[in-house]
């Protein structure tokens, strides 16, 4: 494997930061959903995966810029030092250590090393490693909850469970789904981090849903019963007589889940009244007549007289 750093177009005293940027931004380039049937783009994505799998991770970046893991993340010790030296007629005994007792205490500080090979080639038992991975969702997916498949590292696809309430940028953890360990060691784990795109109208924050919704002046003026969209569908809700424009209206209950507490947020509606796009004659006709007894100025009353 190449230099990581290489693979991620990065140098190698690039922040966390810069390596995240860097590796999202080649994500979304090389995602296979987006270059279905490309081998070649494939295997670029699995590298940057692996990659960022080990950079992310300041320990492993740590001992990789220090020469003791390759770019798999695998451990690079110094081995068999005293057994090259008796093999080369120097003697079985060194200093009151012979070479086999030598190798057995260099096999203690690399992981049981020098044993395993002796015991028949045995792997060194090492975890694997982690990957990360991204995935688009809707709105209102992340809202209701949704599954989404996505292609891992080695090529076979799974579902990802997407629960309701889910935010963006949140990260979800498949066990045991990243790159397979080495010597029966169990597989590393996959991280998919949630891209949410934004809705024509519905806003969020925290738990809770924001909307607008035009009114007409009769409906304002006289109160009324209107549809409103919902995360979960259309509801009905009442809109007071004397309704301006910034009256905001709380649907409880209809906001997406809390998944700390399992509770529903609420659904926030703010008003917004609407002309006639063409005012007909009968309306100003009656404006005008209405104006001369109730005449106000709602400038005064914000402070901007």
């Amino acid at each position: 494997m190449s230099d990581l750093y290489s693979t991620l177009g990065v140098s190698r005293e690039a922040s966390a930061d810069e390596i995240k940027r860097a590796y999202r931004k080649l994500a979304k380039e090389l995602h296979p959903d987006l270059n279905p049937g490309d081998k070649t783009v494939e295997q670029r994505f699995k590298e940057i995966n692996a990659a960022y799998s080990l950079l992310s991770d300041p320990d492993k970046r740590k001992r990789y810029d220090a020469g003791e893991i390759d770019a798999a993340g695998q451990e690079k010790p110094s081995r068999g030092f005293y057994r090259s030296y008796a093999d080369a007629g120097m003697g079985q005994k060194y200093h009151g250590f012979d070479a086999e007792a030598a190798e057995d205490i260099f096999s203690d500080l690399f992981g049981g090393f020098g044993r395993s090979r002796r015991a028949g080639g045995r792997t060194p038992r090492q975890r694997g490693a982690d990957v990360s991975y991204s995935v688009h969702i809707d709105f209102l997916e992340a809202a209701n909850g949704a599954r989404k498949r996505i292609q891992l590292a080695d090529g076979k696809t799974v579902d990802v469970t997407i629960p309701a309430g889910t935010a963006d940028g949140q990260t979800l953890r498949l066990k045991g789904q990243g790159l397979p360990g080495l010597g029966g060691a169990g597989a590393g784990d996959a991280y998919v981090e949630v891209h949410i795109a934004p809705h024509r109208f519905f806003t969020r924050k925290d738990s809770d849903i924001h909307l607008e919704v035009p009114v007409s002046l009769p409906e304002a003026v006289l109160g009324a019963t209107i549809s409103v969209p919902t995360v979960e569908g259309k509801v009905s809700m009442k809109v007071p007589a004397g309704a301006n424009s910034g009256t905001t209206l709380r649907l409880k209950g209809k906001g997406t889940v809390d998944q700390k507490s399992g509770e529903r947020g609420d659904q926030y509606v703010k008003l917004k009244v609407v002309l006639p796009e063409k005012p007909d004659a009968e309306l100003q006709r009656f404006m005008e007549s209405w104006g001369k007894e109730h005449g106000y100025d709602p400038r005064k009353k914000a402070g901007l007289a």
